[in-house]
């Protein structure tokens, strides 16, 4: 289990940064095409407008949810996660970001 202070070093990892910005790049694609009956759908897509206007913002937001829902891992495994893991954190949190349309 990552310690308060490998979370804070997780969070300034560069490489774990990168993987969450695309992800929520992703993430906002999928949104795009998503059906307007989906549940809070007005709120999801302003905030996947807000990521595409600026997703390194998005990422930098997106950190602190992702290393959260994953501090039972290791500070090397939070550094080393995978694609799928990251996008599923990511895919999780959207909602927590996307409100007051």
């Amino acid at each position: 289990m990552a310690t308060y202070d490998e979370l804070l070093t997780a969070n300034g990892n560069q490489a774990l940064l990168n993987k969450v910005r695309v992800a929520v790049v992703v993430a906002a694609t999928a949104i795009m095409t998503e059906s307007d009956q989906t549940t809070n759908h007005a709120n999801r897509l302003k905030w996947a407008k807000e990521v595409f206007a600026n997703p390194a913002l998005a990422a930098t937001q997106m950190m602190w949810p992702v290393l959260a829902q994953n501090k039972a891992f290791t500070l090397a495994q939070l550094i080393a996660a995978d694609d799928a893991t990251v996008q599923a954190k990511v895919d999780l949190a959207v909602n927590v970001f996307a409100q007051g349309a």
